[in-house]
């Protein structure tokens, strides 16, 4: 080979050595741009499509190129970048990110002007990222109701949304079954930050949009590296039901704009519908990094949060709905946030239309119709039974006219249960059955119940306990 194209010869070495280090993914993205310039007195000139480029692989790969160049070329190598910038449009930056110098002795770093235009563009967008987040406004923090199934992730959510990308939770994984408000709590912070910085760059993707975008970029716009790019751009990325992320090209794409997002201090937020633990078909390497910060289950909420849910919507649809009826429904509909809500919205757009219809009898038909409402052999019987057996009481004390505090507790515990999980059961039955009590008092101790269990965890174990005794797949 001719002396003038030595540098071909020894890049082309170069690649050889790298192609077996790295993974093919990151071989094609980083390495595969790389053109050999020159090459004269041990050190090679190689010309990379843009400033930012040369950044990303001195983070990413700086002890490969090191080791490499030095068993090419000797210990006295040393390596010379070249990059184009358009004249019109400055080098790509990470917003807020400061340009380290490089400390390898190995590496230094010249410019030649070019009009060739900077291939980091994604298509469509300008060179300082404005992008629309894709945050919807009702899923705020105002909107969040506070229960024990959700308190851990808020807390971290709100400590995130004031210090993105600098607390101990980053990543943070949320993970639960559907419809226990992971996308809500997602999309908070995200919200959150905008609100506090409006110059961070928050982007909010599902795991199959991030899949889509990947095979579009590899496979009909061959614009993979733009495609990185982009992404790194970003401040806050969330990524909504991330088992979604299936497929080895994907996860090693993903697996590069993770590791440069979270060696830049930039804030990850991930929701799933299992734990990282139970994730099936991901590489082991990103397993490993979804632990890094703090996972968080979402479990599915207790009577007192189902009940302050409830009020919490029609209070912000603007309808007044009787306590009575947001205590049935709340009692009836178990399972998570998104069938509560479906129940509610339902029963207003019923009652709008059936007018002369109790709405007490409309809840109870949509209840059963619409959610399925659980079949149980659940009695007034099996109620007293439980809480007698729970609190270790006969079923003599318990519907005697006791003052004791455990006998009354126990009492008023029976009679919210009753009304909860027994379909078509009337205040005045309940009474007569446990201690000849009117319909007041059994509404007076479900209301007692009810406060205590908002405010008192001991409390509402014993309540969520006895209902697990009762109804085992209520999961409370």
């Amino acid at each position: 080979m001719d002396s003038r194209d030595r540098h071909i010869e020894i890049w082309a070495e170069c690649l050889k050595i790298i192609r077996q280090i790295v993974e093919p993914a990151q071989y094609e993205t980083w390495f595969e741009p790389i053109k050999a310039v020159a090459f004269s007195d041990s050190r090679l000139t190689v010309e990379v499509p843009s400033d930012w480029f040369r950044e990303y692989i001195e983070s990413a790969f700086l002890d490969v190129l090191r080791r490499t160049l030095q068993r090419v070329i000797g210990p006295e190598a040393k390596l010379v970048y070249i990059f184009r910038t358009v004249s019109n449009q400055p080098a790509m930056r990470i917003p807020g990110q400061q340009v380290p110098t490089p400390e390898n002795p190995a590496v230094t770093v010249t410019t030649a002007p070019s009009d060739r235009p900077s291939p980091f563009v994604y298509p469509g967008l300008p060179h300082k990222v404005k992008i629309n987040p894709r945050l919807n406004p009702v899923y705020s923090f105002a909107n969040l109701v506070v229960g024990e199934c959700n308190k851990m992730g808020i807390t971290a959510g709100e400590n995130i949304s004031m210090s993105p990308g600098n607390t101990p939770f980053n990543p943070l994984f949320i993970f639960g079954g559907s419809g226990l408000g992971k996308t809500h709590l997602a999309q908070a912070i995200g919200i959150a930050v905008k609100e506090r910085f409006p110059d961070l760059v928050v982007l909010y993707v599902t795991g199959n949009e991030f899949k889509t975008q990947y095979m579009d970029a590899v496979h009909v716009l061959n614009k993979l590296t733009d495609f990185l790019a982009y992404y790194m751009r970003i401040d806050v990325l969330i990524v909504d039901d991330i088992q979604a992320l299936l497929g080895q090209g994907c996860q090693n794409a993903f697996f590069n704009v993770f590791n440069h997002l979270h060696q830049n201090h930039k804030q990850l937020i991930f929701t799933s519908d299992r734990a990282p633990v139970d994730l099936k078909n991901f590489e082991e390497r990103l397993l490993s990094r979804f632990k890094w910060g703090l996972s968080v289950q979402l479990s599915q909420p207790d009577y007192a949060t189902r009940l302050a849910m409830l009020r919490s919507r029609a209070e912000r649809e603007g309808v007044v709905i009787p306590d009575e009826v947001l205590e049935f429904i709340a009692g009836r509909v178990r399972k998570n946030f998104r069938e509560l809500e479906g129940t509610l919205v339902s029963l207003i757009a019923h009652a709008s239309v059936e007018r002369d219809r109790p709405m007490m009898e409309l809840a109870a038909s949509i209840t059963g119709n619409l959610v399925g409402e659980e079949k149980t052999d659940v009695s007034m019987e099996k109620v007293q039974q439980s809480v007698c057996e729970y609190f270790n009481i006969t079923r003599e004390e318990l519907v005697s006219k006791s003052r004791r505090r455990q006998i009354v507790q126990a009492r008023q515990i029976a009679m919210y249960l009753c009304r909860s999980l027994i379909s078509n059961c009337s205040l005045a039955s309940i009474g007569s059955e446990i201690g000849g009590k009117d319909h007041a008092t059994v509404l007076h101790s479900c209301a007692t119940v009810a406060d205590l269990m908002s405010t008192d965890k001991v409390f509402r174990k014993y309540v969520n306990d006895i209902e697990n005794m009762l109804v085992p797949s209520g999961g409370q």
